[in-house]
């Protein structure tokens, strides 16, 4: 994947693998990018690695020439803050097509000061849940996205999308239940431990 910052000329294919950020300066939501299997390897000494560089799946857009410079503005504002633009082949679904050469993608490298890095699982989900800004509420891009990647194909889907949906689904599930009375203060606390557990398991199982 090669890093460009010159202008576009003429047409271009742009790759789109997510929707619009959730949040606020203050308190910003949590959104998706794109990592190389190296840096993937750095990222945590308990993380079990793929074996090699994993497809990702998305939807390539063709931008005529007439609208490169409206298109091109609208996403520098959008995407710029927190994402450098990249320039990678797509291979359509439709193996008879021909691949796209360079098609552009925007990717929030692990240079950048909002990269997160590796998160605890359960505290992400409470945050996405609590995330809400213009564009609307975070944990509605996280179910969204999970929608999006399983309609693409088959083998679309994205593990770690479906667990934090289903790991922020249940947190919905302890708020509204907390708010409406029917959750007292021993199932919050049961809660929590499950979540303590999950993680013993999962650092555990990794070291195996």
């Amino acid at each position: 994947m090669a890093q460009s910052t010159e202008p576009l000329q003429g047409d271009f294919w742009l790759f789109g693998y997510g929707e619009d950020h959730r949040g606020t300066p203050s308190s910003p939501g949590r959104v998706v990018t794109l990592i190389s299997h190296s840096h993937f390897l750095t990222l945590h000494p308990n993380l079990t690695p793929p074996p090699q560089p994993l497809p990702v799946w998305g939807a390539a857009y063709h931008i005529p020439p007439e609208y490169v410079p409206e298109v091109q503005s609208y996403l520098d504002i959008r995407e710029i803050n927190g994402y450098s633009i990249q320039y990678t082949p797509f291979q359509p679904a439709d193996a008879s097509l021909p691949v796209i050469e360079r098609c552009m993608v925007y990717i929030g490298l692990p240079e950048n000061p909002q990269f997160l890095g590796v998160q605890d699982p359960d505290e992400l989900a409470r945050h996405i849940w609590k995330s809400k800004g213009p564009s609307g509420e975070n944990k509605e891009y996280l179910f969204m996205l999970e929608e999006a990647l399983n309609k693409l194909g088959k083998g679309a889907g994205d593990e770690h999308v479906e667990d934090l949906a289903r790991r922020t689904r249940e947190v919905g599930k302890l708020a509204e239940g907390i708010a409406e009375g029917t959750v007292d203060d021993t199932q919050v606390a049961e809660e929590a431990i499950k979540g303590a557990i999950r993680r013993v398991k999962s650092e555990s199982s990794s070291h195996e």
